[in-house]
């Protein structure tokens, strides 16, 4: 009995957990159910189906890749409608940003059922954008942005994106205590609590509007001491006459007017006298405005809920084209997410294996080439020698005709 009981407990806890989108772009069919915003005024660049220049495994590496340099890219792909009422929401998905990217996003975003996916662009009213954003060496973040009440909300804290060549899993669980985690290959990079790390609320207190510093309040610390005095010899100028300078002989009164030797620092100069620090007797410290309970704030148990999600688009700028979109996976079942998150390691090392091979050939190319051309040269410096003392015999045979 005792057992039958554990079975069937282990049996509803998994039949609870569900999967409400999964992509894999296992093959060419995913151009079926994805679709492109046709948003007028963009110049839109296409996805191919590729694991890219190098992989740790040529078929299962396959995902979207971007392929076109300076574009607007905008994908989306419908699945069922679902809320996350009392569980956890995990988005996940890997991005291999492979050609080294400058500046453009890896992020994605999650929309309600309202999505015209023909008309997606970077306006268009969203629940969550996630993912990695590059542009440059000053911006590499993970962006956490958040919809609420028709205002997205970005995450109050910098988590800083890989910024490699190589195959990353980024990972987001929102979870209905309100708590989050952002993990990055399997790793956890960021965590806490949803209406700490961002701006949804009005802050829970708020300065006293009635209270303001005391007039006798004295928040010096030290005070000029009153019996400290300038000495007599302390002003100096700045600037003297130049000792050493002399009247050019040249120089002539009526026509270059008066001369007037050049100005120099003069080295007794002590600058503005300032009398001597004390502390100050009557220091209060720094004053610190009262706080009071902000009458505007409201508590809210919901912020991590979203009532509908249907969409899932990628909408991108990217400069230099070539990143690797895959394994998209949105789930209550943060175990799931941690499983297929696994390999990643895997992919990475097989990744960096097959790139060493192809730089190492790269740089024996470039070394032949090298060195073809400085045979080249050799043989080119060679002719023009020969040419030159060609052309030095025949000025010699007709310089002796001349004679």
């Amino acid at each position: 009995m005792y057992f039958k009981a554990i079975v069937a407990l282990f049996t509803i806890g998994f039949v609870n957990c569900e999967v409400f989108f999964e992509e894999k772009f296992e093959n060419e069919n995913w151009k079926d159910e994805w679709v492109y915003s046709k948003h007028p005024g963009k110049e839109f660049g296409k996805f191919i189906h590729s694991a890219g220049s190098f992989f740790n495994d040529a078929e299962a590496d396959k995902g979207i890749q971007t392929s076109q340099d300076a574009r607007f890219y905008a994908l989306s792909r419908k699945f069922d409608a679902f809320l996350n009422k009392d569980k956890p929401l995990v988005i996940q998905f890997s991005v291999k940003h492979e050609q080294n990217i400058d500046c453009g996003g890896g992020y994605v975003k999650l929309f309600d059922c309202s999505l015209d996916q023909t008309d997606m662009h970077g306006e268009s009213p969203y629940e969550i954008m996630f993912g990695p954003d590059i542009c440059g060496p000053g911006t590499k973040k993970v962006h956490v942005i958040l919809s609420y009440k028709g205002k997205n909300h970005l995450i109050n804290k910098d988590i800083r994106c890989k910024d490699d060549v190589y195959t990353h899993f980024y990972t987001l669980i929102i979870k209905p205590d309100n708590t989050y985690e952002v993990l990055i290959d399997n790793e956890k990079v960021e965590s806490g609590n949803l209406e700490d790390d961002w701006d949804f609320l009005a802050p829970k207190k708020i300065k006293d509007p009635n209270a303001s510093k005391p007039d006798n309040w004295d928040d010096r610390a030290t005070i000029p001491d009153p019996d400290d005095k300038k000495p007599e010899d302390w002003d100096k100028p700045q600037h003297i006459p130049d000792p050493d300078a002399t009247k050019p002989e040249d120089w002539d009164d009526e026509m270059d007017g008066e001369w007037e030797p050049p100005m120099v620092d003069n080295p007794e100069y002590k600058g503005e006298w300032q009398p001597k620090q004390l502390d100050n007797p009557n220091y209060k410290g720094a004053w610190e405005h009262p706080e009071i309970d902000n009458p505007e704030y409201s508590p809210d148990d919901n912020l991590y809920l979203r009532n509908e999600i249907c969409t899932l688009g990628f909408d991108l700028w990217q400069v230099k084209s070539g990143t690797i979109f895959d394994n998209v996976l949105i789930t209550d079942d943060i175990e799931l997410a941690a499983k297929t998150a696994a390999g990643v390691k895997d992919t990475q090392a097989g990744e960096k294996k097959m790139k060493e091979l192809q730089d190492e050939v790269q740089r024996k190319k470039d070394e032949e080439e090298s060195k073809k051309n400085a045979d080249n040269q050799d043989e080119d410096d060679d002719d023009d020698d020969e040419e030159n003392a060609d052309a030095k015999s025949d000025s010699e045979e007709n310089g002796h005709d001349e004679l």
